[in-house]
This record gives C-alpha cells, sequence and structure tokens, in this order.
C-alpha cells in the first residue's frame, strides 16, 4: 500500500508540472490562457514592478536551494528519498503557479514587430524553444528528470540506480540545451512589452548564475570527467569551444 501511495503522490505531482509548463508556455506567448504575461498594468508600477520581482525571486530560491545537494541530505531525513524528486517537482510547480497567479502587467512597448514575416520568424523560434526543451529532457530521461522513474522503481520494489550522464544530440554542442531553448522562448516575440523585458531579463540573470552553482555541483560529483566537458563545450551559445567524438563518451550519472 505503501508502494502504491507513493507511485500516486509521484503521478499526481507530475500531471502538476504537466499542467503547469502547458500553462506556462500560453503565460509567455499569450496563447489560449486567461491570463498572461502581458496586459493592461494593474496599480502603480513600482508596486507591480516589486511585486513581480518578489514573484520571480521567490521561484529562483525555491529551485536552487532545492536543488543543491547540501539541501538534498538534509531533506531526505524527513521526505523518503523515492519522493524526493516528485516532492522537488510539487513545489516548483506551485512556486509558478504563484507567479503566473499573482503577476503584475507593467504595460509599455519596447518593440513590435509587423512585418509578416518577422513576426513569423520570431513565433517559429518561440516554438522552437520551448521544443528544445522537452527534447533536451528526454534526450537526459524526462521520467527520472521529475521523479516518475523514481517512484515507479519504488513501486516494483527495486533499487534506484543512477542514470550514466551521456551528451546526445544538442548536449554535444552545448552544455545546456533546455536553458538554450528557455531563453528562445523568452526572448522570441513580435512584441516585447516593459513587462515581457523584466521578466527575460531577470530569468536570463537568474539562469546564467543557476549554471554556475549546477557546474559546481557536477564538478564535485564527476570530477575531471565534467570539467574537460566543460572545457571543450560552449555553455549555452554553439559558438567556439572544441568539441570531439570525446565528448559524446558517457561519464557517471548526474542530478
Amino acid at each position: 500500500m505503501k508502494r502504491l501511495l507513493f507511485f500516486v503522490y509521484g503521478a499526481v505531482c507530475y500531471l502538476l508540472f504537466l499542467a503547469t509548463f502547458l500553462y506556462a508556455i500560453g503565460f509567455v506567448g499569450d496563447l489560449l490562457v486567461p491570463k498572461a504575461l502581458d496586459g493592461p498594468p494593474v496599480g502603480p508600477f513600482w508596486l507591480s514592478l516589486a511585486i513581480d520581482a518578489l514573484l520571480l525571486t521567490l521561484f529562483a530560491v525555491q529551485h536552487s536551494v532545492m536543488a543543491r545537494p547540501w539541501f538534498k541530505q538534509r531533506w531526505t531525513r524527513i521526505v523518503p528519498p523515492a519522493l524526493e524528486r516528485s516532492t522537488f517537482v510539487l513545489f516548483a510547480s506551485l512556486a509558478l503557479g504563484l507567479l503566473m497567479w499573482q503577476w503584475r502587467p507593467l504595460g509599455g512597448e519596447v518593440w513590435s514587430v509587423t512585418n509578416p514575416a518577422g513576426r513569423a520568424i520570431l513565433l517559429a523560434l518561440f516554438g522552437c524553444g520551448w521544443g528544445l526543451v522537452l527534447l533536451a529532457t528526454f534526450l537526459i530521461n524526462h521520467f527520472d528528470l521529475f521523479g516518475l522513474r523514481q517512484v515507479w522503481l519504488y513501486l516494483r520494489g527495486k533499487e534506484y540506480s543512477r542514470l550514466r550522464f551521456a551528451t546526445p544530440g544538442p548536449y554535444r554542442l552545448v552544455r545546456h540545451p533546455l536553458y538554450l531553448g528557455f531563453l528562445l522562448a523568452f526572448w522570441a516575440t513580435p512584441r516585447m512589452s516593459v513587462t515581457h523585458l523584466v521578466f527575460a531579463a531577470v530569468t536570463t540573470a537568474y539562469i546564467l548564475v543557476a549554471i554556475q552553482f549546477e557546474e559546481r555541483d557536477l564538478v564535485n560529483e564527476l570530477g575531471p570527467a565534467y570539467a574537460d566537458y566543460r572545457r571543450r563545450v560552449p555553455m549555452i551559445l554553439p559558438l567556439g569551444g572544441r568539441r570531439d567524438e570525446a565528448a559524446a563518451e558517457p561519464v557517471p550519472a548526474r542530478r
């Protein structure tokens, strides 16, 4: 019974993530959702800006703190290890849901592309960005990343085994294709409002900072193997770096 409850918990957390993720696509792109990133200003500018900054900070802190090894080590004294990833996904979905629920549009316009071809290109990049995010998760095992593999193994009475980390597809070109996808999705828009600019700029800054923490953890966990991968393959943009077949060789697992 306990194993089944753990699996149901993990499945519910995953479904909540999926619903939040799909809503986020519409939220950022102003597509088929009741409340989007842009809209008429709500309240005084500086108050709305402060609320938006607080919401983004809350999301960033939740992601950064709960992903650190020192936190996981302490957290799994309270939460069963099989549920650790699902619980992270739950809190991340709640933080993102709160952000989208309480977001305050600021108004203003930075640019607006009216040329049909230009708009089509930007919308295509927007779609490609979200597509790259999903592709990147499946290349490194989507279900392990979002906790379903952990609860499935627990349901079957099997020990969790770490996945071997490899560099398939876009991971041979950049170390963080998932983050590249988010950047494309956040910046590729035919109409860049002040609201959208604040969102894109702050999330970009967070991504660049988060990568430093993540890669420090990976170097500590994987040692020279990841350090060499980091030396040869660019971080986000597929420019520069020395890529060769060794970058595709599997190294020990990462989370």
